[in-house]
């Protein structure tokens, strides 16, 4: 069977669930078309991975479906309804404000289904007093870092292709309006079950999970601990992910309950940002006064996160299980991250010792102003003839304190240091997708010139390689960047 014609393979399946409580899960709405609509990048690797052709996916017809233009009879769009809490306060009814949701996109002899969701398509029942449009800008980043996060093996939304145009939207200018084709497994979300549960309408509560276990965990449907697998799925897979934020040194911005996905993978990239010097308290959202979503309080947040999830449960399980799959988040957290960073520092497994030794490595960054992912691949050299990386030390002697239990540390283990280099190259990435490189796509982008996307674009679908065309996204920032704000307007 050849690749798939992407604008003629949608599902229905979601629809055909919920055919009989369609107002309970979401409302029908057909996208806002823009206005002369342009490709301004397609993914052709996420395209072979979901086996779209790539010739129906640059298209013209596809084109036309991705700015807007439904025609096909059998796509029916829709706009999901969800609440949540936002900066830790009950903002109640929420929702899909500017997507619209296709349909689903089966893959492969499994049929897995994907979600392909229009970003920035127009206002829709739960658009309170916004327009339902994404500006260009804040269409790059979420692409672009949608597509890092993939390379870095980080579980997330994806997106499909970006498409600008000359719709103009206001925001603090006039801008010009343009539109994302994301793809999920799920846009379920911690605050989709928190809608219907403070709702007090536990049998809605009950079909969103059942749903959810059909899709996504049918080896679960007739077990009857189901909706314990589901919650403590949900707990174990949020958990890695943030541990996987935190050794890559990714900041999300605004981690409220309406931006958690069920099924943990990293969701709604707004004021997002990597660590350029190492500072746990780093605020990556301008809009964040009170940085309650700094890089050091992921972790919490994200327990935090999952009790407003967990209590949501309390209609399908009991105090005792909910709460223990509470329980199992802070040591699968510890084990994932623990793990994470001794690989990043050579190690083949973690020992009750280790964490130690990481630590204090990383209060040498964090009192020396280093460079995150810098120091961590020039560390890849590092050996006992090839110490280099004590030069990003103004007080070296402190480094070379640690490096010699390091040096220790490494050879108490088999690996040779060309083994162990290798090993390190393959988790320490040689680019991260910094804000200045963001500022720097869209700043060509908005004056027609797309082609840093794409050189970004494949540079950050494969992070750990050597890119001899971009080494200049491999030093550390320029100074100009520390000047870049990003809020939740980005």
């Amino acid at each position: 069977m050849g690749k798939k014609s992407f604008q003629f393979e949608l599902k229905q399946h979601f629809y055909d669930h919920f055919a009989d409580s369609e107002t309970e899960f979401f409302s029908s709405v057909m996208p806002q078309r823009l206005e002369q609509p342009t490709w301004v990048s397609c993914n052709y690797s996420l395209a072979s991975e979901l086996q779209i052709n790539h010739r129906h996916l640059s298209s013209k017809e596809t084109l036309a479906l991705i700015s807007g233009e439904v025609q096909q009879d059998n796509i029916k769009p829709i706009a999901l309804v969800y609440s949540g809490h936002q900066f830790g306060v009950w903002a109640g009814q929420l929702g899909d404000g500017r997507a619209i949701t296709l349909g689903e996109l089966a893959v492969g002899e499994a049929q897995q289904l994907w979600d392909i969701q229009l970003k920035g398509a127009g206002t829709t029942p739960y658009s309170r007093f916004g327009d339902g449009r994404a500006v260009l800008r804040s269409s790059i980043r979420e692409y672009l870092c949608s597509e890092a996060m993939h390379g870095l093996g980080i579980a997330t939304t994806r997106a499909l292709g970006l498409v600008a145009s000359t719709t103009p939207v206001q925001r603090e200018k006039v801008e010009p309006a343009a539109m994302l084709c994301r793809v999920a497994q799920s846009h379920i979300r911690f605050g989709s079950f928190e809608h219907f549960h403070y709702a007090n309408n536990p049998q809605a509560l009950k079909t969103l999970a059942d749903y959810v276990i059909e899709r996504h965990f049918p080896q679960w449907t007739d077990n009857t601990q189901r909706y314990l697998l589901l919650l403590e799925n949900a707990v174990l897979k949020t958990a890695k992910t943030i541990a996987q934020w935190q050794a890559v040194g990714f900041c999300h911005g605004v981690m409220n309950t309406d931006n958690m996905s069920i099924l943990g993978d990293t969701i709604d990239y707004g004021p997002f940002g990597f660590l350029d010097t190492y500072n746990p308290n780093h605020i990556c959202n301008h809009s964040d006064t009170q940085g309650r979503y700094s890089f050091k309080n992921q972790p919490s947040i994200g327990l935090w996160n999952l009790n407003a999830l967990a209590g949501c449960f309390s209609s399908l399980l009991s105090s005792d299980e909910i709460i223990h799959c509470l329980k199992q988040y802070e040591a699968e957290f510890f084990d994932q991250y623990h793990r994470l960073m001794a690989s990043k520092i050579g190690l083949e497994s973690c020992r009750a010792s280790d964490p130690e030794l990481i630590n204090q490595l990383l209060s040498l960054l964090e009192d020396e102003a280093v460079d995150y992912s810098i120091f961590f691949r020039k560390l890849c050299d590092f050996c006992t003839a090839d110490q280099t990386v004590r030069d990003y030390f103004s007080n070296p002697s402190q480094f070379d304190s640690w490096a010699e239990k390091y040096l220790q540390r490494l050879s108490e283990q088999s690996l040779s240091d060309n083994q162990r280099q290798q090993r390190m190259r393959g988790v320490n990435p040689q680019y991260v997708f910094r804000n200045y490189m963001a500022q720097t796509a869209i700043e060509a982008a908005e004056q027609g010139d797309y082609s840093e996307i794409e050189l970004l674009l494949e540079i950050l679908q494969k992070p750990y390689k050597e890119h001899p065309q971009a080494s200049q996204y491999a030093g550390p920032p320029p100074d100009w960047a520390t000047q870049i704000s990003v809020s939740c307007s980005s």
